[in-house]
């Protein structure tokens, strides 16, 4: 499988910003392996379900009518909505409210949600310009690789100070991807990076509120607008990711040049992609499935548990780790509520299993009272490990690592197809919901995008 050319100038090796935004400007469609278009129309997909089920959240109709009240040309489409936008303002709507849910993909390398940060930026973008569904694969691909080579660059502190990876770095990544759909060459899409850059902010502490949503949203209208402003020729630095009192030096003790222009396994970062399917936070996703297997185990409801033990990274005390949640938001960034519930038999796929009745419900707080999370240094943040002592006495375990990506892409297809049509057909039937499907599977073939975002429009 090839990769994009990461080709050094003539003078040798470019800067770390200036070799991305090379990366990006040159990427185009038909250097894109089949195997990786089929993922990015993967997340493509995901997206509209996350983003179509999302649309009737609380946060998500606050911010389409702050979006209605400012007014402005309406440009681009409010997924989910009989609505249009100016530009920015969809990227803005449409960003967080598929981030509402929190049930978008990840990508571990910067340990955030890519999609939710590209696809509304390119989309809103897209409209305006009557790009064709191939530009805005092709646009994805050269964000989404972008973002993941500055994850790896300044990880794992960026992060672990602190920063939320999908606000800050998908800043970037929209910048990369609305750039390479407008074309610009690497010297314009360098500035553009450089403007996302002293854009670019978002903060953990956040987490269980609606402002985590709002980073994504914010992201993508983050690196629209430094697209289309290094398009005008704004200027800003050119190497803002690794000059003194740049992105890296600022926001973190970590700096990878290395690392971040290494070739991925496989060759594209795209590959490694992960998708949700139960709707909390993903480090909560090892937790979970080693829960659900043990209440698999014959004769497990039958016998009172005693007492639980989770073993997890460390770094998941900071994310994930509210211990007495009171609202459905708290309760998808609890893993002490999450583990309860796959325990207790809640479907922790299901939307309305996170409410404020299931974050106080007695029965999963006493269940929550026996468990011990141990905290441990050097695992891999997506693996977890699971021990239950029942009241005969009887011991199970169970060990997951959700970090691996699947190896068989067409029944990944199939998977996200199931929850594609359970996430969207209440809110645009099944007939609806098998035209966009069809329509995202063809999206390579779409003239001008406008035609697949009018399908979403609830």
């Amino acid at each position: 499988m090839t990769r994009p050319s990461l080709s050094p100038s003539a003078g040798g090796a470019l800067p770390v910003t200036a070799r991305l935004a090379e990366q990006a400007a040159g990427l185009e469609h038909d250097a894109i392996p089949g195997e990786i278009r089929q993922m990015a129309r993967q997340c493509v997909l995901d997206w509209f379900a996350a983003t179509l089920a999302g649309a009737g959240e609380e946060l998500a109709g606050m911010i389409a009518a702050e979006a209605a009240e400012e007014g402005g040309t309406p440009v681009a489409t409010l997924i989910g909505h009989r609505a249009r936008a100016p530009m920015q303002q969809a990227a803005l709507v449409n960003g967080t409210t598929s981030h509402a849910l929190d049930y978008d993909d990840v990508h571990l390398s910067y340990i955030g949600h890519p999609t939710v940060t590209l696809l509304p930026a390119i989309l809103a973008l897209g409209e305006g310009l009557r790009a064709s569904g191939a530009e805005i694969i092709t646009a994805f691909v050269a964000g989404y690789e972008t973002i993941c080579r500055i994850g790896l660059l300044t990880a794992p502190g960026h992060y672990a100070l602190g920063f939320h990876a999908t606000a800050t770095l998908g800043s970037f990544g929209a910048a990369a991807a609305c750039a390479r759909l407008l074309k610009l060459d690497p010297a314009r899409t360098a500035m553009a990076l450089g403007i996302a850059g002293t854009e670019a902010a978002g903060l953990k502490s956040m987490f269980g509120t609606m402002c985590k949503p709002l980073h994504a949203g914010k992201a993508a209208q983050n690196g629209l607008l430094a697209a289309r402003l290094a398009a005008r020729g704004f200027t800003s630095r050119s190497d803002v990711l690794e000059c003194a009192q740049g992105f890296a030096a600022t926001h973190g003790p970590d700096f990878h040049p290395e690392a971040a222009l290494a070739a991925p396994p496989g060759g594209w970062h795209l590959r490694s992609n992960l998708f949700k399917y139960h709707a909390a936070c993903y480090l909560t996703h090892a937790p979970v499935e080693c829960a659900l297997a043990i209440a698999r185990t014959p004769g497990f409801a039958a016998d009172p548990l005693r007492e639980a033990v989770l073993t997890i990274d460390r770094g998941a005390d900071k994310v994930c780790n509210i211990a007495a949640p009171q609202t459905g938001l708290e309760a998808k960034f609890s893993l002490r509520r999450t583990v309860t519930m796959a325990l207790a038999g809640i479907d922790t796929a299901a939307l309305d299993a996170y409410s404020a009745a299931t974050a106080t419900d007695p029965r999963l707080v006493a269940l929550g009272e026996r468990l011990r999370i141990v905290f441990v240094e050097g695992w891999p943040s997506s693996k977890a490990e699971l021990s239950v002592t029942l009241a005969s006495g009887r011991k199970l375990s169970a060990r997951h690592d959700s970090g691996i990506p699947a190896n068989d892409v067409m029944a990944q297809g199939r998977r996200l197809e199931d929850k594609f049509r359970s996430l969207t057909t209440p809110v645009i039937g099944a007939a609806g919901s098998k035209r966009l499907l069809q329509a995202v599977s063809r999206i390579e073939d779409c003239p001008d995008i406008a035609g697949l975002t009018a399908l979403a429009t609830g």
